[in-house]
């Protein structure tokens, strides 16, 4: 594929202009993954921007910080817009970005045709799923997904998978399978470590004392999370561990909702759970527990709430979803999905160490963030892609 550089400059002097384009900026793990990539990206050899099809939203603003320009299309949830794919060929035609990286399948689709019309522009798509099962999907995300997959042959010079099980799961789609390269999450561990200043100011915050094990979830109000198994486990640990504290916090997550609330009352948590909705200090929040939980029980792919405990060096029990069991290895628990027995079980032999086994076990697990999914590594691999896609003749 051939690639127009700038009359008189040669590719390699100057910087890479990359346009990322990401169905909406609110907040999920691939909106969080983009914006540390942005963080820490090379801005002496890369000139980024974003475009959001949709809302821009908090990660957006974020992302705005760092000096990276930001816009959004002005896409409605569910409402294909042909004027939005021309005017984002209109921006591609103006701005001539030597690369689209496009993150989740409603911007590969959107950004692939985009390209198509304006010319030879490289493109690399981001796959962040790893289950698309049919009823627990969205339909227009399994719709999506499986028409990108004929369109995978030709469309995209690379596939990045966020994970082992993704790039699995759609080759076995159809996905061009020979396109596909697994890079998976990073993370700062400079934002995500232990903290013991911070537990103690969140205990304090919410009244728990020093000596009641605290277990955590973090996440948004979705049938994918699955809370209802989480508090079904955290009743069943209640009965012969009153002493233990839940917090549990994202998006709805919060005593306004009232089907979550009706959960609490069928499992008899009201005083030992602390539902938090929204927070902006998750690394220091997620440091306040003794053991972090993961209850999703489908389409995960690389669920950034485990690495970041491990990172903060919280040990881990979580369902077998996505590249999970291989993120944690053998510094966590791995239970079955929709099991709150199994579940309540891993909380209570974590629980049951000894308290120096349960912080070496969180140490062996920051050690492994650190070794295999280190931000700044990382970075560097999608960098070295991007450099590869500019550089194609």
């Amino acid at each position: 594929m051939s690639i127009t550089k700038e009359p008189g400059i040669q590719g390699r002097d100057r910087q890479i202009s990359v346009l990322c384009l990401i169905t909406a900026l609110t907040g999920g793990g691939a909106e969080m993954m983009l914006y540390r990539l942005l963080s820490r990206l090379d801005r002496t050899k890369f000139n980024p921007q974003v475009v959001s099809m949709m809302q821009l939203g908090p990660v957006g603003e974020k992302i705005r910080t760092l000096g990276v320009p930001v816009r959004s299309l002005g896409m409605q949830q569910g409402k294909p817009n042909p004027l939005a794919l021309a005017r984002l060929a209109q921006w591609l035609k103006r701005d001539k970005p030597d690369v689209i990286q496009t993150w989740m399948y409603h911007a590969d689709l959107l950004g692939s045709l985009a390209a198509k019309l304006v010319g030879n522009i490289a493109i690399s798509w981001n796959i962040r799923h790893s289950d698309l099962s049919g009823k627990e999907s969205k339909r227009l995300t399994h719709l999506t997904a499986r028409l990108c997959a004929p369109l995978s042959r030709w469309a995209p010079q690379k596939i990045v998978c966020c994970s082992e099980s993704a790039r699995k799961v759609h080759a076995d789609l159809g996905y061009a399978a020979e396109k596909m390269v697994v890079i998976p999450n990073g993370y700062d561990l400079d934002t995500f470590r232990p903290d013991r200043a911070a537990r103690q100011a969140i205990r304090r915050e919410l009244n728990i004392p020093e000596s009641a094990p605290v277990i955590g979830l973090v996440g948004r109000f979705d049938p994918q999370k699955d809370h209802r198994t989480f508090l079904k486990a955290a009743g069943l640990l209640h009965r012969d561990r009153p002493d233990v504290r839940f917090i549990l916090c994202g998006e709805e997550i919060t005593p306004h909702n009232q089907t979550l609330m009706a959960w609490v009352d069928e499992t008899g948590l009201h005083d030992c759970c602390h539902l938090l909705g929204r927070r902006d200090d998750i690394p220091q929040l997620t440091a306040a527990f003794d053991v972090a939980a993961l209850s999703s029980s489908f389409g995960e792919a690389f669920p950034n709430v485990v690495s970041e405990a491990m990172s903060c060096g919280v040990p881990c029990v979580v369902t077998d979803v996505g590249d999970a069991a291989l993120i944690v290895g053998e510094t966590g628990l791995v239970v079955p999905t929709k099991d709150p027995a199994s579940l309540a079980a891993g909380w209570r032999r974590l629980l049951d160490l000894d308290i120096r086994e349960r912080v070496q076990l969180g140490s062996a697990a920051r050690q492994r963030v650190t070794e295999q999914y280190n931000l700044p590594d990382i970075v560097s691999r999608y960098e070295r892609l991007l450099e590869e896609l500019a550089g194609k003749e």
